[in-house]
């Protein structure tokens, strides 16, 4: 919408409003003797009363004006001050990572976790990526758990914030090798192990979606990390060690997300393989592991029916039973939100098993909104916001990657008139959806691509 020309005025200098008030009084004198008593008998108030009250409006328009005009020049030195206090703490912060202390190494650890959450820092971070790459790996080899886990996470974040570009790229393959030997080794902390199979799954999504040897070293990774719940030759589930749920989980959910990436035919082979087992784990005795591998099976059942209309999973009465089960459980050994977590998650997987149909949620950022309209973008989503917390929504709205990856264009530039004229939810969910679409098209240029590879 074009802006009003009472807007225009708004943002005029000084001197021509005067003239523009003068030309108002004339006007408003004549439109007021045309109106008679239509205003009056609307309002109650006088010819006087209006004019003053017109006058007084353009009166406060000039003084902030110019008020604006005098702070346009504060703001900006504000701002740069700010960013040189904020770049200056973390240089500290990455000085903090070389220190001899646990302590302290952890401290810069958890600052650098909450920067790389809540702002971009693209230019500041490549300039410096390959002395924190280091400082990162250093705290990877010879820190305790708790420190390898924080690095883990600063790493995946470090990732995102490089955009997937050659710089996340270079830092994937430097890393690569101590995060696959840290979760592969049992006798590490479920902890660590677990931060590292979600920075292995972030990273190879962000740094290395086009290349297929490392998606298929990463899948496979990963699999043998949570197949090790799936049920032996009898049919029966292993009893868990402590803590193996969580690090199951943490690897499945890893897994799920570099799925969304492979070919078609790829895609293929992982459905028969994995399916059937993914459904008996629906028995798991912990709760996050069962929503998990619920939602898992409807993202591979959505995958397999967007290869193929027919598709249809292999005794899907008996899955549907299952789930209904689980949907309905009222066991009262499971504690009352366990208990209503699994419900409501179980309902949408079985609604969408049984009629395609999937709960959209609208996520808002700013002036804009995404759709999450599909268990593929979901996963996505859900992993992002599992690395970023609540920051996710900052990165929404100004990081390119992930608004490319939603399929959002890039990062809007917004003035008062701009916020004020907001687009339809319709009209908004509209754009979403075929901007998705346009992505899907392209990502699977790449699959077919990729398919050669693998």
């Amino acid at each position: 919408m074009p802006r009003s020309k009472k807007g225009k005025r708004g943002s005029s200098k000084p001197g021509s409003l005067r003239q523009e008030v003068l030309q108002l009084q004339l006007s408003s004198k004549a439109s007021l003797k045309g109106m008679k008593n239509g205003v009056k008998g609307e309002s109650g108030a006088s010819d006087d009363e209006l004019m003053s009250d017109v006058l007084s409006h353009y009166s406060s328009t000039s003084e902030t004006a110019s008020v604006l005009e005098d702070g346009t020049g504060g703001e900006q030195v504000d701002e740069l001050t700010a960013q040189e206090e904020t770049e200056d703490k973390l240089k500290q912060c990455i000085d903090n990572l070389m220190d001899k202390s646990a302590k302290t190494r952890l401290a810069g650890l958890e600052s650098l976790r909450q920067a790389f959450s809540s702002k971009m820092l693209y230019d500041f971070l490549t300039e410096r990526r390959l002395t924190i790459s280091d400082c990162l790996e250093r705290s990877l080899k010879k820190g305790g758990a708790e420190e390898q886990a924080a690095a883990a996470t600063v790493f995946a974040l470090l990732c995102i914030q490089l955009g997937g570009g050659d710089e996340s790229e270079e830092g994937f393959k430097m890393l690569r090798p101590i995060l696959t030997a840290i979760l592969i080794d049992s006798s590490a902390s479920i902890a660590a192990r677990q931060s590292c199979a979600r920075a292995l799954g972030m990273c190879c999504y962000v740094s290395a979606a086009e290349d297929g040897e490392d998606l298929i070293k990463s899948l496979a990774l990963l699999e043998n990390v949570f197949m090790s719940s799936y049920p032996n030759r009898e049919g029966t589930l292993p009893t868990p060690k402590p803590g193996s749920p969580g690090l199951h989980n943490a690897a499945l959910q890893a897994w799920s997300l570099l799925v969304t990436l492979c070919p078609a035919s790829r895609l293929t082979v992982l459905l028969d393989l994995h399916l059937p087992k993914l459904q008996a784990c629906l028995e798991s005795s912990d709760v996050n592991y069962r929503i998990t591998v619920g939602e898992t099976i409807a993202l591979l059942v959505e995958l397999g029916r967007d290869i193929d209309e027919e598709f249809e999973v292999e005794d899907s009465e008996g899955l549907c039973r299952c789930l209904k089960g689980l949907a309905t459980d009222g066991n009262k050994h499971r504690a009352k939100n366990d208990r209503r977590k699994q419900r409501s998650i179980f309902r949408e997987v079985l609604h969408y098993i049984e009629n395609e149909d999937f709960t959209e949620e609208r996520i808002r950022f700013g002036v804009e909104s995404v759709y999450i309209d599909s268990w593929m973008r979901r996963r996505i989503y859900d992993a992002f916001k599992e690395i970023m917390e609540s920051g996710v929504r900052h990165h929404l709205q100004f990081n390119p990657l992930l608004r490319d990856i939603f399929g959002l264009g890039p990062p809007l530039i917004l003035d008062a008139a701009v916020k004020v004229n907001k687009i339809s939810r319709f009209e908004k969910h509209l754009f979403n959806s075929a901007a998705f679409k346009a992505r899907t098209k392209q990502r699977s240029k790449v699959r077919d691509k990729r398919a050669d590879v693998m």
